[in-house]
């Protein structure tokens, strides 16, 4: 249904290497940037590795705020064990823990989740919802 989405971010520089660090993890890559410091209009675009853009960074130091409570991001993880290292690059790379990897059967009987918060404050998860 999505083609991509984007997200506002006070300082690139910072978000770029939290969101290569994280989503590495899932498989996914930094597929284009446009990373001049010093400039307005900067952004990165995160996706499978040789396919597009499923996610785009972009700078936006005016202030903007990420979506209030009950928004989140959730991206697909290929194995529980990605799920894992997501959520420990992303709390090595300046993110908050919103809930430690594990199954959470009020989702499903085989929902495994890790919940972190990027550093400007957007709520993300990591799930595979698979018995292994």
């Amino acid at each position: 249904m999505l083609h991509h989405a984007f997200l506002g971010v006070s300082d690139i520089e910072r978000s770029a290497a939290f969101y290569d660090a994280a989503l590495a993890a899932l498989g996914y890559v930094r597929v284009w940037d446009d990373i001049r410091p010093g400039q307005t209009g900067q952004a990165i675009g995160c996706g499978p590795r040789g396919g597009g853009d499923k996610l785009a960074i972009k700078h936006r130091p005016d202030g903007q705020r990420p979506p209030g409570p009950g928004f989140h991001l959730a991206f697909a993880a290929p194995s529980r064990q990605a799920v894992d290292e997501f959520h420990a690059a992303a709390i090595a790379h300046g993110g908050r823990n919103n809930g430690r990897p594990g199954l959470r059967p009020d989702y499903g009987e085989h929902y495994y989740a890790a919940f972190v918060v990027d550093p400007d404050g957007h709520a993300l998860e990591a799930v595979i919802n698979s018995p292994v």
